[in-house]
């Protein structure tokens, strides 16, 4: 039996109609710019999420740029956020002339370290950037109270969480704007790059609507620089025929999660735990092992499929060597970094091939 870590062929097969004819409604309309479907979609979005405003945006990443910029982050100022998210995060800091500070993360959530932000804020700081990270929520309850209490703009980065909640309330929802990529392996995602940016404040909504767009309320007149971040009608169009089979798909990845927890018993893995009242959603089911590259390479003489995400922490690429920020800054991100291996899950993927993965792994011996 193979197990690919991913198969995009699969899910396409899985819902064929709905897309197709999303596809040749869009094609058949003529029109592929901010046109129905977007504004549809980002409706449906919202209503999903139980925000007042969704607006479509180019891609995750151009959501938490368009975010920053929105909330007042010029050159210079600081942005606190994770070492051991995807360097797309940063690359948005980056775009907005924003410097990261890094929080270690929380050995149980993999998210960032609520306990540890205070003392990182400073008076340059503007922004705090928590990942939702692998479909799992961060301490947001905690965190939204010490953004409040500095008055410091809450951008979440729930790029890998759509439909993940806490206490009953969706990511994306707590902060001042919260950020969705529609990649095309995420728990909902496009056929192309896509993203969302979602917010309860009416202001806000239309600062990004602006920004999409080049700054234009209405064609050729600019009230701000802006920018060119918009969701097109075609991804559009696909994310909508989707939307409705999101809570179903979230389901069978917990569903999946579950039979992993009950069946891989080796006591060389380390399974990601449960916090209290989170609604994981499991965009990524991720072990730890302290042989993950043995453990990787059994796996793939199975062939089992497999990834890291991410082996290098953000403050040890070169890309961000400027921060000056040497191994050992953060022990436990890079530790976990060292250690992480994410295991297929997706909602196509049958018990038995689960099933095979954790007997598979229960015979890795080191």
């Amino acid at each position: 039996m193979r197990v690919p870590f991913g198969d995009l062929r699969r899910h396409y097969r899985s819902i064929q109609t709905d897309i197709d004819k999303a596809a040749a409604r869009v094609l058949a309309s003529g029109w592929f710019i901010l046109g129905k479907e977007l504004e549809r979609f980002e409706a449906e979005f919202a209503q999903y999420l139980g925000v007042g405003h969704a607006i479509g945006v180019g891609s995750g990443t151009e959501a938490l740029h368009l975010a920053l910029v929105a909330a007042g982050v010029k050159p210079g100022d600081e942005v606190i956020t994770v070492p051991n998210t995807a360097v797309p995060t940063l690359s948005a800091i980056s775009f907005a002339g924003g410097v990261p500070v890094f929080v270690d993360i929380d050995p149980a959530s993999f998210c960032m370290d609520v306990k540890l932000v205070e003392r990182c804020i400073t008076p340059r700081t503007r922004a705090i950037i928590p990942v939702h990270l692998y479909g799992n929520l961060c301490a947001i309850e905690a965190l939204t109270e010490i953004a409040d209490r500095h008055g410091l703009a809450l951008i979440e980065d729930a790029c890998q969480a759509h439909g993940a909640a806490f206490k009953g309330r969706k990511a994306g929802t707590f902060g001042a704007y919260g950020c969705f990529s529609f990649y095309p392996s995420k728990n909902l995602g496009a056929f192309g790059d896509a993203g969302m940016v979602v917010t309860r404040d009416n202001r806000f909504a239309e600062q990004i609507r602006l920004l999409r767009n080049y700054g234009q309320l209405e064609r050729y007149y600019h009230e701000i620089k802006g920018f060119n971040s918009r969701l097109d009608e075609m991804q559009a169009a696909i994310l909508s025929a989707q939307l409705p089979y999101l809570e179903t798909w979230n389901v069978r990845r917990r569903q999946m999660a579950a039979i992993y927890d009950r069946e891989i018993r080796n006591d060389k893995i380390i399974t990601p735990g449960q916090q209290a009242d989170v609604y994981h959603v499991f965009h990524l089911y991720v072990i730890r092992c302290a042989q993950r590259d043995k453990l990787r390479k059994h796996l793939t003489e199975y062939g089992i499929g497999t990834q890291i995400h991410y082996p290098v922490p953000c403050h040890l690429q070169n890309a961000y060597k400027e921060l000056g920020l040497p191994r050992g800054s953060f022990p436990l991100a890079e530790q976990y970094a060292a250690e992480i291996l994410s295991l297929p899950i997706y909602p196509e993927l049958s018990d038995d091939e689960v099933g095979f993965v954790a007997e598979v792994i229960n015979r890795f011996e080191g």
